[in-house]
């Protein structure tokens, strides 16, 4: 996918109503998925200039920078650079009296967390702080477009919410920062990397209070506009970052990003989706694969066979690289014996099997039941997963029951399931 986009809309005053300002905020909300999303070359000078005022902030002097060309590289890089990133992560426990004398990423991580604090209070929230559930309305919200929210009398403020705030967190905070992590920094034998600040993928809160502000809903401080103006530049310059004490190693951002809108999203949510290369990879040939959101091992795309597949630990992985075989050649070739099969009355044109997994398979035995998503795929397809059911049952119709909490008459009377 993806190239940063040219020059940011803007803001000029003169908004009026509030539909003007939602198409502003839905501009401004791609424009910053763009920028999360961007496979341009970092712009060192941009990027080496907001980190050294973020420093600054921090009481530290301007670091020397590293620039290494993936996340993938980072552990190395650290390593190399001791004892800049040598000092460990801060413990409330043991953490110096004097602010000064805390570790310059530890004083960052302050920093960021202070700003955002003092932003909550002046950005109009959703609900009061600690209220749950959700109010009934929000999820209602998410079934329509924006616009029509606010043709349906929801409040700007309100709306904004469900067509910004949400989409930016679900896209980044479920898709590329933890596949990415995942991928590039396992935890085994990727040593201590202290604390990560992701550049770009930074977008999702970063965009949140800017729009806000850019909209005229929210009035900062001007040091806080200060603050939020240098994060903003990084987010837009570069990709990952580490702070350590006088040097800074700094990712850049990959070279190729493929993506897929989201079922059903109203409000441009993307997840990371290719069916036969990596979703992300960096130009130093570091990469992650990704099916339909999922962070998977590359040989899911390009060589899933059964026996793998059960040697899998991991049940979404193992649940990729069955649909990406498909469930009638992995039903075939895992043995799995067909029980029963019959139209779907929450789906009307599908039909539901229920097979009989032997013990040998997955170590006990049970039953799945294979169901047609109700939800069409960006493709035009619908997709035919499997869900696990407890063993005693017997009934297609029940299983599907069984799954909504619902008994298999009452499944029955459904007039269509998503």
């Amino acid at each position: 996918m993806t190239s940063a986009r040219g020059a940011s809309p803007r803001f000029d005053g003169s908004l009026s109503s509030s539909r003007e300002r939602l198409s502003l905020a839905v501009a401004l909300r791609d424009d910053w998925l763009g920028h999360a999303f961007s496979t341009l070359p970092a712009d060192r000078p941009a990027a080496e200039a907001a980190v050294t005022g973020l420093y600054g902030l921090a009481g530290a002097p301007p670091p020397r920078f590293v620039w290494i060309p993936s996340p993938a590289a980072a552990p190395p890089a650290l390593r190399d650079e001791q004892p800049a990133f040598a000092r460990p992560r801060l413990r409330a426990a043991d953490a110096p009296a004097r602010w000064a004398d805390w570790p310059v990423a530890s004083r960052l991580a302050s920093l960021l967390s202070a700003l955002r604090t003092r932003l909550d209070r002046r950005v109009p929230r959703l609900w009061p702080v600690g209220h749950r559930p959700r109010p009934a309305w929000h999820q209602v919200a998410h079934t329509m477009t924006a616009e029509d929210a606010l043709s349906d009398g929801y409040a700007l403020r309100d709306v904004l919410w469900t067509a910004v705030h949400d989409p930016l967190a679900a896209t980044l905070l479920d898709g590329p920062r933890p596949a990415i992590r995942t991928a590039l920094l396992p935890a085994a034998g990727a040593g201590p990397l202290g604390l990560t600040f992701h550049g770009q993928h930074d977008a999702h809160w970063i965009g949140h209070y800017d729009i806000h502000a850019r909209l005229g809903l929210a009035a900062y401080r001007a040091s806080d506009t200060r603050q939020l103006a240098l994060w903003a530049a990084l987010a837009r310059a570069a990709g990952w970052w580490w702070p350590g004490e006088g040097v800074c190693v700094v990712a850049e951002r990959p070279a190729e990003v493929h993506t897929e809108p989201l079922p059903g999203a109203r409000h441009g949510e993307l997840r990371l989706h290719h069916p036969g290369r990596p979703a992300v990879r960096y130009g130093d040939g570091a990469e992650v694969y990704a099916l339909h959101g999922t962070a998977v091992p590359r040989w899911v795309v390009t060589e899933p066979t059964v026996a793998r597949i059960h040697r899998e630990p991991n049940v979404e992985v193992r649940r990729c690289a069955i649909e990406r075989i498909g469930w009638d050649t992995y039903a075939d070739r895992a043995g799995l014996h067909l029980l029963a099969e019959a139209p779907d009355p929450g789906n009307p044109g599908s039909h539901l099997h229920l097979y009989h997994v032997p013990r040998r398979v997955w170590g006990t035995p049970g039953r799945v039941l294979l169901v047609v998503n109700g939800s069409v795929e960006p493709d035009g397809r619908r997709r035919r997963y499997g869900l696990s059911v407890p063993a005693g049952i017997d009934d297609p119709v029940a299983a599907a029951g069984w799954s909504y909490g619902l008994s298999g008459p009452q499944y029955a009377r459904l007039a269509r399931r998503t």
